[in-house]
């Protein structure tokens, strides 16, 4: 059996040695190497060959988002960032991610020997998921601390979709690859786009990041979900992690529910849910959008929004990070249209703003 060839970058003695243990540990996997700084790291890369690298943050000579940038642009491989559990760590992770990163840890702050050991199954299940990703090479992009910073983002124009019933919702799900999904999706969408609802896995603490970057790149508004406020047209309401969210009616309107409830396909929060509460509530007047993502969560509950009425675009295996999600929902039959990521926002538009669809008005 052929190994999943490792290399651990972190300027930390304490996490490269407990890192490579937890590598070394798995019959299918071998830390081939460790370096405690990007420099080290690019000549291991060229002697080792590995297959996947995870990498720190705050490193001396060269930041691991620099690092990753160069890596991303000159030689794209997998990678599985380490981040810091702190506001400063979740917004330079959505960065990295930006950048070509396939996943991330959320590393402890304090008492990091027990907090990586209790995240092994995690760290390894992230790093076998990584190797089967397809990367691609990463495109210059604008300097994250200049929109971090609060400068204005330049929004490229969007087509209107025009008169749209406020009963209308697009409902998307994703995992891993799913914050460059997402954003592709929403910054391509007017500002008159129906209601939004979105789950990402994603820990808790890095929702609030992710929804702030992609609300200062879009002509819609975007934010974490809260519990019983109103779901509007013009809005995308973000799963917060480490919560369920589901979608619920009040009167005419449709409100989001966000609860502290059990994992489910063991995620919390899961696309499941969502989706399960779109095809209870929403029905035929519901939008469905399965994008990247390993495992099954979702598909089940995708097909009922189907035969309840729903149309459902799912993402193509050529643009996906990973086609486990998407590949689940095709085999489910809960796809209406199988599509590349980039023709999904344009069909969502000519959906919605054709007057021979099947939607109420």
């Amino acid at each position: 059996m052929k190994k999943i060839r490792v290399l651990v970058v972190d300027d930390s003695a304490l996490v490269r040695s407990l890192l490579a243990e937890i590598i070394n540990r798995q019959k299918d996997m071998e830390c081939v190497g460790t370096a405690n700084d990007p420099l080290i790291a690019r000549e291991m890369i060229r002697e080792l060959n590995p297959d996947v690298i995870t990498l720190d943050i705050e490193m001396p000579r060269m930041d691991g988002i620099d690092f990753l940038g160069r890596l991303m642009r000159l030689r794209p491989m997998p990678v599985v960032m380490i981040s810091t559990l702190t506001e400063r760590g979740a917004e330079v992770t959505m960065k990295a991610l930006e950048l070509g990163a396939v996943d991330f840890v959320a590393k402890p702050r304090i008492g990091v020997a027990d907090g990586l050991s209790e995240l092994s199954t995690q760290i390894v299940e992230k790093v076998r998921i990584a190797a089967a990703a397809h990367i691609k090479r990463a495109a210059a992009v604008p300097p994250f601390a200049a929109t971090a910073a609060g400068a204005p983002a330049v929004r490229a124009p969007v087509a209107s979709i025009g008169r749209v019933s406020t009963e209308k919702l697009i409902c998307i799900g994703a995992s891993t690859g799913g914050t460059e999904a997402i954003k592709e999706i929403l910054t391509r969408l007017p500002a008159d786009s129906p209601g939004i609802v979105i789950t990402q896995h994603m820990p808790p603490g890095f929702t609030t990041s992710f929804a702030a970057r992609l609300n200062s790149l879009c002509q819609i508004t975007v934010q974490e979900a809260v519990n019983g406020e109103r779901i509007l047209p013009g809005h995308a309401y973000i799963a917060p992690g480490g919560k369920q969210f589901r979608v619920d009616r009040s009167g005419a309107n449709y409100v989001a529910v966000v609860e502290d409830g059990e994992l489910v396909n063991r995620h919390k929060p899961s696309v499941e849910v969502l989706f399960k509460s779109v095809a209870a509530v929403v029905g035929r007047n519901a939008v469905g959008v399965m994008l990247t993502g390993m495992g099954n969560d979702g598909a089940k509950a995708m097909r009922e929004m189907k035969d309840a009425g729903s149309y459902n675009f799912v993402q193509d295996e050529a643009s996906c990070i990973v086609f486990g999600m998407p590949r689940e929902a095709i085999l489910h039959g809960a796809a209406d249209e199988v599509l590349p990521l980039t023709a999904i926002a344009p069909a969502l538009i000519a959906r919605l703003s054709s007057a021979t669809d099947r939607y109420r008005v």
